[in-house]
């Protein structure tokens, strides 16, 4: 059941509290549930409901999560990890040595050492990085506090962090865990973390923010992006809050302020005088009107729709600056309003990639995420691969994840999940490219290994007269290697579940029951009736029978070709 209101924060009476509306809010503040969660959920109260998931440091008791079991990859050599490949074998030319590897002192190659360890490292923090993308997929099908994972999602969208630029998983990882610490906390404490986390003073230049030659990016960003939105400062403010933040860094994994390069003067910023530092400018931030419409409004798109008027706005900026900032405080509140339950809101949020994946195991109620078909890859597919968004803006939303090629990617995405093709996968971690093979396979042949390397075509006649003092693809191949061999593995299974059991626990005795069941199970927006129909049709001609009594030892097949085309519509990528 809907209610009528829009854009009323008033809350939801009991009598408008259904199934129908706690499984929009378990959809919404979570990633959907299992028809039992669901019902579980509706026979709480709305306010009790919307605590159980809001407050769910209280509230929830949550499993036992596993931990990231980092793999032994790094050690403290890596700290200074040169920019580029050039910048390492330049400095390992003039020091003799780099990342902790000396220079040969005679022999061919003298560098390929330090080479070897620069394209090592590459490797391994980015096999890393998508092996902690998979263990939070994992955690956001595993945990029974989904509140906390989609925040998290959340915020990773909005103060966007990518480990290509970072190339450290370490750093990845901590800001993971900034982002997590902080997403139902209160917004002028997230901001303060996430301003002074390494990850994002690493990705926003802040060693190149200096007194006497600022750098403006994170100054930018931190209005533009994260705080107020475009056309709310000018270029000045720009300017002098860049001035404010000279001097923050980080050493390694810490972050530090070094007053030598912080600019002390006085500063003018957003109609304010004084001599600020980067706190300051945080603060003053936080005064303007602007910022709480700008956050309330964004976090409003993210949990609700998209659309709000102006005025609306206006008054969602106004509750969160009312309510301090407190994030779990202002999603109670929307979370309980008539506009939250009301029909525009309603099975109108087009799932993101991640959402897409999660729900789908959550809804077929998987206790942890299945590793084939690979997750990662899915996402990537879809157009979102955690821990690397695209721009410092984040993901896009809404309708550009649904064009015509994404559609028939989701679809693949539902076969894989109904028909795994568990013989042909092969496991992602272990595919370095078509090259690194073409050069491994010559280097097995014997080769040697200019020759090994060549562009594929060339003649060996070539290599006449090279004295090389390192080869790069040799040591990509070799990096890739060494990544490999101390990667810990990732266990690969397919999901494992019996849609057979599913309908028959729910009482199901007949194909039509079979169908609605699934179409309950599975979509928050009703198919047309004829394409119910169509569906137990579909189920009939498999099975042979309306009945699954008679049906039931071979039924599992036919079941699954239902919920790959239910999953396949339109109204699937609907929440």
């Amino acid at each position: 059941m809907t209610t009528p209101c829009t854009e009323r924060l008033a809350p939801i009476s009991p009598a408008h509290w259904t199934r129908e509306t706690a499984a929009h809010l378990l959809e919404r503040a979570g990633f959907g549930g299992t028809p039992a969660e669901i019902d579980r959920l509706a026979a709480l109260d709305p306010v009790c409901a919307v605590r159980s998931l809001v407050g769910y440091h209280s509230y929830s008791v949550n499993v036992a999560l596993p931990t990231f079991e980092a793999s032994d990859i790094w050690d403290d050599s890596l700290v200074q990890f040169p920019v580029s490949r050039p910048a390492a074998t330049e400095g390992a030319e003039r020091t003799g040595e780099a990342m902790g590897v000396k220079v040969k002192p005679a022999g061919s190659r003298p560098l390929q050492p330090v080479t070897n360890r620069f394209f090592y490292w590459l490797r391994a923090t980015t096999l890393e990085t998508r092996r902690l993308s998979m263990w939070w997929l994992d955690r956001m099908v595993r945990t029974s506090a989904p509140l906390e994972e989609k925040l998290t999602l959340f915020w990773h969208g909005h103060f966007a962090v990518s480990e290509e630029k970072l190339r450290d998983v370490r750093k990845i990882a901590l800001y993971l865990e900034t982002l997590r610490t902080h997403a139902a906390g209160n917004f002028g404490d997230l901001l303060n973390a996430i301003s002074k986390d390494p990850a994002m003073l690493v990705f926003l230049d802040a060693a190149q923010n200096v007194k006497g030659a600022p750098n403006e990016n994170f100054g930018r960003e931190v209005m533009e992006l994260f705080t107020m939105g475009v056309g709310h400062y000018s270029e000045d403010d720009i300017r002098e809050a860049a001035r404010a933040f000279t001097g923050w860094g980080n050493d390694d994994l810490k972050f530090v302020f070094d007053r030598a390069k912080h600019d002390g003067g006085e500063k003018n910023f957003l109609g304010y005088t004084g001599a600020f530092n980067g706190d300051d400018i945080l603060r003053i931030i936080l005064t303007q009107r602007q910022t709480g419409i700008y956050i309330a409004s964004k976090l409003y798109r993210f949990f609700v729709r998209e659309d709000l008027s102006p005025a609306f706005a206006e008054e969602l900026g106004a509750l969160m600056q009312a309510l301090n900032y407190d994030i779990s405080a202002f999603l109670e509140e929307l979370f309980l309003s008539e506009d939250f339950y009301s029909q525009p809101s309603v099975g109108t949020h087009i799932k993101s990639p991640v959402e897409l994946l999660v729900s789908t195991y959550r809804k077929l109620g998987l206790a942890e995420l299945p590793t084939i078909p690979d997750p990662v890859s899915v996402t990537k597919s879809l157009g979102q691969v955690p821990l690397y968004p695209p721009t410092v803006a984040g993901w896009g939303s809404g309708r550009s994840w649904m064009t015509p090629g994404l559609l028939f990617e989701r679809g693949n995405f539902a076969k894989e999940v109904m028909f795994p093709n568990i013989i042909e996968f092969r496991d992602p971690l272990y595919n370095p490219g078509a090259e690194v093979r073409r050069v491994n396979a010559n280097i097995n042949a014997g080769m040697e290994i200019t020759k090994a390397t060549l562009e594929e075509g060339a003649s060996p006649s070539a290599t006449a007269g090279i004295q090389e003092a390192f080869n790069t693809r040799y040591a990509s191949l070799q990096g890739y290697n060494e990544a490999l061999r101390r990667l810990k593995p990732t266990p690969r299974f397919a999901a494992n579940f019996s849609l057979s059991q599913l309908v028959l626990a729910a009482g199901a005795e007949t194909t039509e029951a079979a169908v609605d069941h699934l179409l309950v199970r599975l979509l928050r927006v009703p198919i047309a009736p004829p394409a119910r129909q169509a569906l137990i049709d579909t189920l009939d001609a498999e099975l042979g029978t309306t009945s699954l009594l008679e049906a039931q030892t071979y039924m599992e097949y036919g079941l699954r070709l239902v919920a790959h085309m239910i999953m396949s519509a339109p109204q699937y990528q609907l929440a």
